[in-house]
């Protein structure tokens, strides 16, 4: 097993409070956090929904790589974005989507083929399996 951690220092309430968040790896150090920065301009804060688009981003380029390992296509180049939205539903807040889109160079592959080992790669993306069914997953894929 492995396990990853992150910690954050929350000062005052939610509405005019703010933190920081730091990764227990050092990857990164008290990068600045607030209500704000979710729900308005980010104004140079993250939010959690950007750091979730960050590690379905990475993690997804991770599987649709080795997907296309294992059909000997090995990718040249995956340019892989996620975007994650945080919208009002009913009296709470929640993530509703993340729309991860790939551009990628792969020699050897079709965009027919490329589309479905996509498509299949997000199937065993862990990032991907952790929010499934809680979060509408959204993927369009092409080639470059």
């Amino acid at each position: 097993m492995v396990q990853r951690s992150a910690s954050v220092v929350w000062e005052k309430d939610l509405l005019k409070g703010a933190g920081t968040v730091t990764a227990g790896s050092g990857a990164f150090r008290q990068f600045p956090v607030s209500w704000a920065s979710r729900t308005e301009d980010s104004g140079g804060k993250t939010s959690p929904e950007e750091l979730l688009a960050a590690a379905h981003a990475s993690c997804y380029a991770m599987a649709l790589s080795a997907t296309l390992a294992r059909r000997r296509t090995l990718p040249e180049r995956l340019d892989v974005t996620a975007v994650c939205s945080f919208e009002r539903v009913g009296d709470g807040w929640k993530v509703t989507t993340s729309d991860v889109s790939v551009k990628a160079r792969v020699p050897g592959i079709d965009k027919t083929t490329f589309e479905e080992v996509a498509r299949a790669a997000e199937k065993t993306c862990p990032i991907s399996n952790a929010i499934r069914n809680n979060v509408q997953i959204k993927l369009s894929a092409s080639l470059a």
